[in-house]
């Protein structure tokens, strides 16, 4: 699989807002019109196509995120919950997007999640600890393997350890926290 370099061109914009990407390509097609004769103007335009695609794929991937203002409102309601309520937002949240919930007692996962024949299982319950070690990433990784899940996600409000996150990048673990945590948690009322 192709992998694009992460300080590229392509990558950068693909980080950025969309409108930039649809500038460049459109600056492209004025400065084409305004300087190549007219007979090759169109050619000129058509190197603002990439930029065209990048905006498009960057508008798609930005779509319906929450603004800065939204996700630190909904992570300042989040710390303040206490786990009962924690988890029943979150059952909510994975119900809405189409998963069926079953929580878990007593092990490294408290959610167990399914839906079109794939099992995932979530980590949830410390998501309030200061910083996130390899521990829990590496029994939760533990229990995906014994109960023969297809993924996991580790749910977290503060920071995970440098070694954590090249655990749950070398397993594919999803981390869940910051804007990716208030996407989940949209709906979350925060007044």
């Amino acid at each position: 699989m192709l992998k694009m370099a992460p300080n590229s061109l392509f990558a950068i914009l693909l980080r950025s807002s969309w409108w930039i990407s649809l500038g460049i390509a459109l600056t492209l097609g004025l400065l084409s019109r305004a300087l190549l004769p007219s007979a090759y103007w169109v050619f000129g335009a058509m190197s603002g196509i990439p930029f065209a695609v990048i905006g498009a794929l960057a508008l798609r991937k930005q779509w319906g995120r929450p603004s800065d203002q939204r996700v630190a409102l909904i992570l300042q309601r989040v710390s303040a919950m206490v786990w009962r309520d924690f988890a029943t937002t979150l059952e909510q949240a994975f119900q809405r997007d189409g998963y069926s919930v079953q929580r878990l007692e007593g092990g490294a996962a408290d959610l167990c999640l399914t839906r079109g024949g794939r099992t995932v299982l979530v980590a949830a319950k410390r998501w309030k600890a200061a910083r996130h070690g390899t521990e829990a990433l590496q029994a939760l990784l533990d229990t995906m393997r014994a109960r023969d899940a297809s993924e996991c996600h580790y749910v977290a409000l503060g920071e995970l350890s440098e070694p954590a996150k090249r655990l749950a990048q070398q397993h594919n673990v999803q981390l869940v926290h910051g804007v990716a945590l208030a996407q989940l948690l949209r709906d979350l009322p925060v007044t």
